[in-house]
């Protein structure tokens, strides 16, 4: 069957609204997986990335009466997802502990998602850059990490990355270039220069 009359996510939305739990089903099935490989960036950890998802829904769903219709609902589920994230990863450095998951062998559970394009970092997975990059993302800040994510790999504007991390548009900016600056020098010893 064909999905021609398939309502658009503003009018899931206001169905949601009204107490439809198959309109939120809706907007579930077509933004869980973007939002998983967020939170998978951010966190650097797959079951992480899932509870994260999970939160954003939660979060979404007590919200929902507060969601601006002339708001796009993923970039709000996106900044939802973003927060919770950082949240986590906040929460986990606070109590010093090491993401769940993490390889001796720097082995990647990203790997194991199915996509129609490569990603970078399926690109990069199997060589030694792949291996700095994951080693050097994980110590960046929080905030640093989730600026480079929401910057360079799901390519939001700077305005939006700082309404998300809660940063003017400068503040934003400068926590990006100081990921850049981070990353570039983990990985110059192996890399050409990086285009970032």
């Amino acid at each position: 069957m064909e999905r021609m009359d398939a309502p658009d996510d503003a009018q899931v939305v206001a169905l949601a609204r009204n107490g439809d739990g198959e309109a939120f089903r809706t907007i579930v099935e077509r933004h869980s997986r973007a939002l998983f490989h967020l939170a998978y960036r951010i966190t650097g950890n797959e079951t992480e990335a899932e509870d994260v998802v999970q939160e954003t829904f939660v979060r979404a769903w007590k919200a929902l009466d507060r969601f601006e219709a002339r708001a796009q609902v993923g970039s709000w589920l996106h900044r939802i997802a973003a927060n919770a994230a950082l949240d986590l990863v906040r929460a986990r450095r606070r109590h010093g502990d090491r993401p769940a998951g993490v390889t001796e062998d720097g082995a990647d559970p990203m790997d194991a998602i199915p996509s129609e394009l490569p990603s970078p970092e399926r690109v990069a997975a199997g060589s030694e850059v792949g291996r700095r990059l994951r080693a050097a993302m994980a110590q960046l800040t929080p905030n640093e990490r989730a600026a480079f994510v929401l910057r360079h790999f799901e390519d939001q504007p700077i305005e939006e990355i700082g309404r998300t991390l809660g940063l003017q548009a400068n503040a934003a900016k400068q926590t990006i270039f100081r990921a850049v600056r981070k990353l570039r020098r983990a990985l110059e010893p192996v890399s050409t220069p990086a285009r970032w």
